[in-house]
């Protein structure tokens, strides 16, 4: 990007007709771009999954627009007429608060778009998921967004299963009611890892609280937070290099009541660390090597 392009911002009208994805603050309205406010005062249509909180922020903006929902509940009915609109017209989706498709409907719109032809573009803006991480300190070279942990404990259980042996930093959004049983969860599941809370985000009260992944399962197991909430936990690459030494000396205690197998997949649990190679650990240690 260069300095003529911030200097010249694009006029409205210079967008094309189309299908516009446009990031929306998550907490401070000063973040909206320049850019963005430009796309909403060309729109023909804003396509928002509540029309009550969209209102609220073109209200501030002075703009008066002709809103359709569009949520999770949407038909293809409905997909097909925001098409319509946007093969002569500027359709803008937002979504109540960040960048619109991250854990948010609307794939299903951009992928029909692109496949009609339609000219599909974005204003990019905040994103609670990547606001979080960048003052977490946890590492971010590689993280893996998954959004909500399923409600239901064995789904629950089931998904960070699968995320276990995952080298990244993992990303999740919370409520404040179901904040501690998922860290609960996590803590069983991945091991004692380090993790963080992020709440708030560019609000006033913007909160940010690290530690342990069994320490915020403590602190949080009747604490239910309000606000918008990004939960995340550290690789276990990082846990292993912290905690291979508890975990040799786990491994022996463990072995000491359970097979081999049953006590390399207690301490891959509690540590996050890989299951075979704690079972080749544990053979050589019950053969005295």
């Amino acid at each position: 990007m260069t300095l003529s392009s911030l200097d010249n911002p694009q006029p409205f009208s210079a967008f094309d007709s189309g299908l516009y994805i446009v990031a929306t603050p998550i907490g401070n309205l000063a973040d909206l771009s320049q850019r963005a406010v430009q796309l909403l005062a060309a729109a023909d249509i804003v396509a928002v999954e509540d029309s009550r909180v969209t209102g609220k922020l073109l209200h501030h903006l002075g703009l008066k627009k002709k809103m359709r929902r569009y949520n999770d509940h949407s038909s293809a009915d409905d997909r097909d007429r925001l098409l319509e609109q946007a093969r002569a017209g500027i359709v803008v989706l937002v979504s109540d608060a960040g960048t619109p498709l991250i854990s948010d409907p609307g794939y299903k719109l951009v992928r029909a778009a692109r496949e009609q032809g339609i000219y599909v573009s974005t204003a990019p803006g905040p994103s609670a998921a990547i606001a979080a991480l960048s003052i977490s300190g946890l590492p971010t070279d590689v993280f893996l967004f998954a959004g909500f942990l399923p409600n239901k404990e064995k789904a629950r259980a089931d998904a960070i299963e699968r995320y276990r042996t995952v080298d990244a930093t993992l990303v999740f959004y919370e409520s404040g009611p179901r904040l501690g049983a998922a860290l609960a969860a996590l803590a069983s599941g991945l091991g004692d890892r380090k993790a963080a809370v992020a709440r708030e985000l560019t609000k006033k009260f913007e909160e940010v609280v690290t530690g342990s992944l069994a320490d915020l399962a403590e602190r949080y197991a009747a604490d239910q937070p309000k606000g918008e909430i990004v939960l995340m936990v550290g690789p276990p690459a990082e846990a292993a290099a912290a905690e291979s030494g508890d975990a040799e000396a786990a491994l022996a205690e463990a072995l000491l009541r359970l097979p081999a197998a049953k006590a390399a997949a207690e301490i891959a649990r509690r540590f996050g660390l890989d299951r075979k190679a704690l079972y080749a650990r544990a053979t050589a240690m019950k053969s005295g090597a």
